[in-house]
């Protein structure tokens, strides 16, 4: 039985133990910078890295143990950091695949990758580092999507579409084929995007267009 770590304990740590193979993993402990309580009676909370530190001295054989950091969102940056943090003290980044995913057989998929329920990732894609596939959500065939990319639930990408690290797809977006999402891109919920989109910009709409905070 492979013991499981996260950092983050709140709808993605409930979505991510929903997604374990209870047969052959257990999660351990959780957690978190904010003072939150755990989401599951049976799993304790840390805050903290002090907290992290503490309990790691008086977990036996804690090198033994596996990493996922379930931090969603916008966040992919954090997510990608924290990911390394961990594994520069020994923690293995964990893939988790929900099993009721679909993955073909030559995607390549980065350490800490996270494949939700339900969601397609098909023929010739590559995912980078924490990339998450959020449920229900279709990436097709060959795309590239960077590091720490969240791709929210319900979001579809045609084939051949670009994503530069931590740019965010939104809930029931839609990307074009061949499309190239900029680094740090937010894609909004139910956008349809039908050209380049360049980096740090956020869109809106159908077609997709920059939305900017005092417009009205």
């Amino acid at each position: 039985m492979m013991s499981v770590i996260f950092w983050g304990a709140t709808g993605q740590a409930k979505v991510l133990r929903e997604a374990l193979p209870a047969d052959r993993a257990r999660l351990v402990a959780l957690f978190d910078n904010r003072n939150i309580q755990s989401p599951f009676e049976d799993v304790p909370i840390f805050h903290g890295e002090p907290g992290f530190l503490d309990w790691e001295q008086t977990s036996p054989g804690h090198h033994q143990i596996h990493a996922c950091v379930a931090i969603g969102g916008s966040q992919g940056e954090d997510r990608l950091s924290r990911t390394h943090w961990l594994r520069g003290r020994g923690y293995a980044p964990l893939t988790i695949v929900h099993a009721r995913a679909f993955v073909a057989g030559d995607v390549q998929v980065g350490n800490g990758c996270q494949i939700l329920a339900m969601s397609a990732v098909c023929a010739g894609a590559q995912l980078g580092e924490a990339v998450i596939v959020n449920t229900n959500a279709s990436v097709d065939h060959d795309c590239v999507i960077g590091d720490g990319v969240h791709i929210a639930p319900g979001a579809t990408l045609a084939g051949e579409v670009m994503v530069d690290k931590f740019a965010f797809i939104g809930t029931g977006a839609v990307i074009l084929p061949r499309i190239r999402i900029g680094a740090h891109a937010i894609i909004g919920a139910g956008a349809v995007v039908t050209r380049d989109v360049v980096a740090g910009t956020t869109v809106t709409g159908c077609p997709a267009r920059p939305y900017f905070k005092d417009q009205k």
